[in-house]
């Protein structure tokens, strides 16, 4: 059996899979060491604050090393599996490497990749050279006693500039003790290893640790009685669950919480009698041009949405506060909220505005369906620029819906329902629903939006204007 060189071993990093990730979640492995990958097959799926993603690997090879299980977030930047790309057979049982060996493979196995063909993933890109590392924004860091966790992982991953990175190589260690280090806020850089070959070792990083922790010799015999220390904070498991915030749900809190409190948010309502549209549904699903598609009360109330947007286009704009401009879209990427498993999420579809009604159907469906399947990429999630939430489905009559960052407007639709409505000088029962327009009063004031909410109800009560104002 030929014994396998360290060049022969490529370490597959996880990837930036969207627009400025850090970190992704690694759901489930689909492959175990000693298996055989090939070029492009999916090797994992992972979850990052957007969206759950499969993984394809980037070359031919044997499965040396899973490097975290499932359920590990892992940073953007991290190798997570090794693979043999020697063309040798499989080991019979895949034994752990030396420390010197692992260590050696995974400072080695930048300058490999860059002997043979590039990997390119989505957000992956091809490196140009091996050692360059994504520079870090913001300032140098603090001194590792008191830099907080997220900050030495970033500093260990991204460098501080191209001149640092060439001038300090990274620090060897383990990826367990790169973990420890990181949750003790040590920065491996400034540790002094002790371990053979220069690696970092846990009694490494406890010692850079303990300068910080350890009390002085003054504060050794306190002047006071000693108090005990608070107890740690306890919860009843019977009575309590608590999930961690992470993936979805955390990045959506953030969005939310910066829409908040960036754009000043104004809410616009209105109730309309709908009873006509209702059956043009109902006509529209017996039309042989939507055979196959779903056609509901969503595929009109985005098409009204659409028309008026091109009746009031400065309603599709968003607000540039570094250019200080106003930035009007002469397209409509209508986003469409979806709740799901891992939490809300914002799909959209991409110019919407050009579609044909059994197109914009077509769309709708297959946004919802990839929604619900957990598979939606992050692309389908980036570039909206106007939204639709529909509360409705929840028996909800309206809401005031915060605007998705960057946009400046989302309708809110409610539940449909029969009420007495004065119809043609007599009360019948009507179906009848109430819409709700929030909008960014920085760059919408009330009459833009108004008109918007006006003409979307208006087209709703009389579906026919779809014809003539489109």
């Amino acid at each position: 059996m030929t014994t396998m060189t360290d060049a022969s071993v490529r370490e597959f990093k996880m990837p930036d899979v969207g627009e400025g990730l850090t970190e992704a979640e690694i759901l489930k492995w689909y492959v175990q060491p000693g298996d055989t990958v090939t070029d492009g097959q999916v090797v994992c799926e992972v979850e990052t604050a957007k969206a759950a993603v499969e993984l394809p690997i980037p070359y031919d090879g044997v499965v040396r090393e899973l490097h975290f299980p499932e359920g590990t977030t892992v940073d953007v930047g991290t190798p997570i599996i090794a693979v043999d790309v020697s063309g040798g057979a499989a080991p019979e049982a895949p034994a752990a490497p030396a420390p010197e060996a692992a260590e050696t493979a995974e400072a080695e196995a930048p300058k490999a990749e860059g002997s043979g063909r590039q990997p390119v993933l989505v957000g992956y890109g091809v490196a140009t050279t091996s050692t360059r590392r994504r520079p870090r924004k913001g300032a140098e860091p603090a001194p590792a006693a008191q830099a907080p966790a997220t900050q030495a992982v970033q500093s260990e991953l991204n460098g501080h500039g191209a001149a640092a990175a060439l001038a300090q190589p990274r620090p060897l260690a383990k990826p367990p003790v790169r973990k420890l280090a990181k949750d003790l806020g040590v920065d491996l850089a400034t540790v002094t290893p002790t371990g053979p070959d220069g690696i970092i070792t846990r009694e490494d990083v406890h010692a850079a640790a303990a300068p910080a922790q350890a009390p002085g010799p003054e504060a050794a015999a306190p002047a006071a009685p000693a108090q005990a220390a608070p107890a740690p904070v306890s919860y009843d498991t019977a009575r309590e669950t608590r999930v961690p915030i992470k993936g979805v749900r955390k990045a959506t809190a953030a969005a939310m919480v910066g829409s908040a409190f960036t754009a000043p948010h104004v809410t616009e309502f209105v109730t309309v009698d709908v009873t006509r549209t209702m059956k043009l549904v109902e006509e529209l699903k017996q039309d042989k041009e939507f055979a196959g598609l779903r056609v509901n009360p969503l595929l009109l109330i985005a098409k009204a949405l659409l028309v008026a947007i091109k009746r009031n286009p400065d309603i599709n704009a968003s607000w540039d506060e570094a250019a200080q401009e106003i930035v009007v879209k002469h397209y409509v990427n209508l986003g469409i909220a979806a709740a799901t498993p891992r939490g809300l999420i914002v799909p959209n579809i991409k110019d919407a505005h050009a579609k044909t009604l059994p197109q914009l159907a077509e769309a709708l469906g297959e946004l919802v369906s990839t929604a619900r399947e957990g598979k939606t990429s992050p692309a389908a999630m980036q570039g909206g620029t106007i939204t639709i939430t529909n509360v409705g489905v929840f028996g909800v009559d309206t809401g005031t819906p915060i605007l998705n960052p960057g946009e400046s407007a989302i309708l809110a639709v409610g539940q449909i329902k029969l009420q007495p409505w004065v119809h043609k000088g007599k009360v019948k029962p009507r179906q009848v629903m109430t819409l709700a327009l929030s909008f960014d009063h920085r760059l919408v004031d009330g009459e833009l939006g108004s008109k918007v909410l006006a003409d979307v109800a208006a087209i709703l009560e009389q579906p026919k204007r779809l014809i003539t104002w489109a």
